[in-house]
């Protein structure tokens, strides 16, 4: 009956008060920066965001996300900040915002296959998180902002105040475990705490039924149909079981109740003619290259390795691109800010390449992704002036890798190099006689170092490209050899998924069917996550992760007893690295006080 009255009251306040909103007139204003202070500690967060997950490298999605985004983001009245839209690479179905108009979709949500009309209801309700500025309703939040602004020097206290020990000495129950006090952990630690309490501490009901319906109201108002919200959660409501535990369920929950809100609300708006967005992303551009250019935003280049669709290290060492450019680049893909980033951006992988030893630079990474940039250009302005630019350096850059070859051939005949100039021939010569034999010396490389998944990878590529070749019968020998010896899920997912040898593909299948349940580092079960989210094993492999997350957790409690931070520290990045929705997780963010410490 409650449930009833609630979802009466959502329907009176929506077409009473909200169809009101809709006669005024909707003339996109330029944004701006209310909050300067609030604005670049939003900006600091943002680019932890994209150093700790990665970007999502596919730029028809971008394209897209980013056309919807600014034609919804144009209808509302709330300006205080400048949007931006981005993507990363989690496989978790999620969306989130940070308080100064950054939002951020995740690769996973869209691998669930949401057309226009429901990802503009995603879009437009995390925007309504910001017309109706929850973030102010979140203190917590709001004092991680603040600790995250000074994130180099931050102190993450894990405090336990409610609990006493039983015995000073001896933990009486490690999974529960005893706590002696509190313990500091800094940088990499602290990071990772502060970034999964930003992404992952949800809104209350009110605040989530207040967003879902500005949604609807941007939507219709940018010409889409606020069904899409309905038909939105009915595909996460259907979506497999582990949504409640790994992704949009949990930052975003009550999934079933507003499904119901948001089909009740559906016809209340009228779906009005589509306009363009451009004017408006060309100033919200400008003032980001605005912001950029006073100098105030210097992210510290630091990141894991995250590679996009050609390999290219998207936001690691001198050739990475800072959040800012990222956003300015998307907002506006064309025109002279556009142009600038993207050709330095090129110069800095380019310049990171040429400064490698001759035999490890990997010319064919940096041509293909000049070659992209070039398509991409011509596509958004056929007269571009860089384009014959871009064409310059890629013949010269063209050159250069075919000089290498003489010398790359001459060295694999040798048989001594090392693992890296294996890896940049593969890339620079992909087609030649040569790539049998390199293919195979990886997968043996990559086996001796213990690399499993990337030694069936390389392995399968030299059996695929000449199955009947001396290399092609040896990489089959060397997959029959593995084989039955793997631990790693994403390694077993590959051959129990190749088509080419039943044995082979049975042995795999039966191994995996028992390793789901049974591995015991979390960084294995995060890896088959994050490339197989929809995996037939991917309910068991979240399972068994939950179980070594807890355990790492207990293990936490015991070296903060035992005065040992540092291994305590190593278990909690692990846990919120690998397992950021578990509830081992939950617990390490529940108990965290923290404090900002100062320098020196």
């Amino acid at each position: 009956m409650r449930n009833t009255s609630r979802l009466v009251a959502a329907v009176l306040v929506t077409l009473l008060v909200l169809p009101l909103r809709e006669v005024a007139a909707q003339t996109a204003s330029s944004p701006t920066v209310s909050n300067p202070d609030l604005f670049e500690q939003s900006l600091q967060a943002a680019q932890e965001v994209v150093t700790q997950y990665g970007i999502y490298d596919n730029p028809a999605e971008l394209a897209r996300i980013n056309r919807i985004a600014y034609e919804l983001a144009q209808q509302s009245d709330y300006q205080q900040f400048p949007y931006s839209f981005t993507l990363i690479e989690m496989p978790v179905p999620n969306a989130f915002t940070l308080p100064g108009g950054q939002i951020f979709v995740t690769r996973g949500l869209l691998d669930i296959g949401l057309d226009d009309d429901m990802l503009a209801s995603v879009l437009g309700h995390e925007i309504g998180h910001m017309v109706h500025e929850h973030y102010k309703k979140m203190q917590r939040r709001a004092t991680l902002m603040n600790v995250l602004s000074n994130l180099l020097v931050v102190g993450v206290m894990l405090d336990s105040r409610n609990r006493q020990p039983t015995n000073p000495n001896i933990p009486y129950d490690p999974r529960v475990g005893v706590d002696y006090g509190t313990d500091r952990v800094q940088g990499a630690a602290a990071a990772s705490l502060v970034l999964s309490e930003l992404l992952l501490r949800s809104y209350s009901r009110e605040n989530e039924d207040e967003a879902d319906a500005e949604g609807q109201r941007l939507s219709a108002l940018a010409g889409y149909d606020p069904k899409g919200a309905q038909r939105m959660w009915e595909a996460m409501n259907k979506k497999t079981p582990q949504l409640r535990e790994y992704g949009y369920m949990q930052t975003h929950p009550f999934g079933e109740e507003r499904q119901r809100y948001a089909a009740a609300r559906k016809e209340t708006w009228k779906i009005q003619p589509r306009q363009s967005a451009d004017e408006y992303r060309i100033r919200t551009q400008a003032l980001l290259a605005s912001w950029k250019g006073k100098g105030k935003h210097k992210p510290e280049q630091k990141a894991p390795d995250h590679r996009g669709e050609h390999g290219l290290e998207l936001h690691k060492g001198p050739e990475a691109m800072p959040y800012l450019d990222l956003a300015c680049l998307a907002t506006w893909p064309q025109g002279k800010i556009a142009d600038g980033i993207r050709l330095s951006a090129l110069h800095r992988q380019r310049d990171a390449e040429l400064a490698k030893p001759v035999l490890s630079r990997d010319y064919g990474a940096v041509i293909r992704k000049y070659r992209d940039e070039l398509s991409a250009v011509r596509v958004l302005d056929p007269k571009s002036e860089l384009a014959p630019a871009l064409q310059a350096e890629i013949a010269d850059l063209d050159a250069k890798r075919k000089e290498l070859y003489p010398k790359a051939v001459q060295i694999l005949g040798g048989g001594i190099y090392e693992t890296s100039f294996l890896v940049s021939f593969v890339s620079n010569f992909p087609d030649v006689k040569e790539t049998p034999e390199v293919g195979l010396a990886l997968g043996d490389a990559y086996s001796r170092l213990g690399n499993q998944t990337e030694g069936v990878s390389r392995y399968l590529a030299a059996w695929q490209s000449a199955p009947d070749s001396p290399q092609g019968k040896r990489a089959r020998m060397g997959l029959r050899n593995l084989a039955p010896n793997l631990k790693e899920l994403s390694a077993l997912q590959q051959l129990a998924t190749q088509e080419r040898d039943p044995e082979i593909r049975k042995i795999a299948g039966d191994r995996l069917g028992r390793e789901v349940k049974t591995y015991e580092d979390v960084v294995n079960g995060a890896e088959y996550l994050r490339r197989y989210p929809d995996g037939p094993y991917a309910k068991d492999v979240l399972e068994r992760l939950n179980i070594l997350a807890d355990n790492l957790y207990a293990e936490v409690i015991l070296y903060q007893g035992m005065g040992d931070p540092v291994r305590a520290v190593e278990r909690i990045n692990k846990i919120l690295t690998n397992a950021p929705f578990s509830p081992a997780a939950g617990k390490l963010r529940d108990r965290a006080v923290l404090t900002e410490a100062k320098a020196g």
